[in-house]
């Protein structure tokens, strides 16, 4: 037989069969050959490689050392094909399971709503979603994607920027109409203000006065570590809060909270990154999702392409100029929202 007419992977799978079922005859039926065909099968490998690859009696059949041998090689070089050929399927048309790890209000407020369109779009993907202010770990196979807020440390991950995000500082009506309205930071001084309790949290509230830049310690009754729980104390009138945008944009709208010292606001932003593991063998269910989520939730600006840190930019922000689709930081310590 001409070398090139030889069907290698179909002399592997019935081989592989023949181990499996431990008679040429139940090979035979669960392939839809006949006994005689897989007999010459066999035939046909043992003199093509010049060994003996089965012992067979009128009672059993075990496979010879080179018979362990050549099957151990056939299952890895079949069980790649079908990995080479699962891939190539993948990026045609994405399926699968993709695992996103988001923090719960930021998850529950913002990347929650855009789901249904993303299934919608890719029905062949289905979406594990976990809100929740614990940070997983991508690298151990917890997540596929994570959305970080804020600087991001060194890692082997890769980074794509989605945008970034600001605080306001608000109150309700009610709390205002019975305590008074603060003209100028120092104001707060007479406040209750709602501040946030975890170890990541500036020790005050940053403004900008007569060009100047600094941070106002502020005080309150209350505390907690995360933004829903500041906004529902703020809508039942307990005080003042500092809290980012994407929180308080419905109750903005509705003027069931009220913007305060705006003129004094820095503007200070903080970047929305999400991670992941790149390279040119990542799932294209997970690129996609990534891309999805860069075009939803692009910034004004746009939204750069994915950016690699270096070892000696440990620390740094993500730059949004920096080259594509390499190695990059790792999803490193949760970054509480806000």
């Amino acid at each position: 037989m001409p070398r090139d007419r030889i069907d290698r992977t179909g002399e592997m799978a019935a081989f592989l069969a023949i181990a499996r079922d431990g008679s040429l005859s139940a090979a035979a039926r669960g392939l839809g050959l006949t006994a005689s065909a897989v007999s010459r099968i066999v035939a046909r490998l043992e003199a093509r490689l010049g060994v003996q690859l089965i012992v067979r009696t009128t009672r059993t059949l075990r496979l010879t050392a080179e018979g362990e041998s050549y099957a151990r090689a056939a299952r890895r070089i079949l069980a790649d094909i079908a990995e080479s050929e699962s891939a190539v399927a993948d990026q045609a048309s994405p399926r699968g399971r993709v695992r996103i790890s988001t923090a719960s209000a930021h998850g529950r407020l913002v990347i929650v709503p855009l789901l249904a369109e993303f299934v919608t779009r890719h029905p062949g993907i289905s979406v594990d979603i976990d809100l929740s202010d614990q940070v997983a770990d991508i690298l151990g196979g917890r997540a596929d994607v994570a959305i970080r807020f804020g600087t991001l440390p060194d890692s082997p991950l890769t980074a794509r920027r989605l945008g970034d995000t600001g605080r306001t500082v608000v109150a309700s009506p009610a709390y205002l109409a019975r305590v008074g309205t603060p003209e100028i930071p120092a104001d707060l001084a007479r406040h209750n203000c709602l501040d946030f309790n975890f170890r990541r949290a500036e020790p005050g509230w940053p403004f900008r006065e007569e060009g100047r830049d600094y941070l106002l310690a502020v005080s309150g009754s209350m505390s907690a570590n995360n933004g829903e729980t500041l906004v529902q104390l703020a809508l039942g009138g307990m005080g003042i809060t500092r809290v980012g945008r994407f929180h308080i944009a419905d109750e903005l709208a509705s003027g069931r909270l009220v913007p305060l010292l705006e003129r004094y606001n820095p503007q200070d932003r903080e970047a929305i990154h999400t991670v992941f593991v790149g390279g040119p063998s990542m799932p294209a269910r997970v690129r996609v999702l990534i891309d999805f989520l860069a075009e939803a939730l692009r910034s004004p600006r746009g939204s750069p392409p994915p950016v690699t840190l270096s070892p000696n930019e440990r620390g740094a922000t993500l730059s949004d100029s920096a080259p594509s689709d390499q190695p990059v930081p790792r999803a490193g310590p949760a970054i509480a929202l806000s």
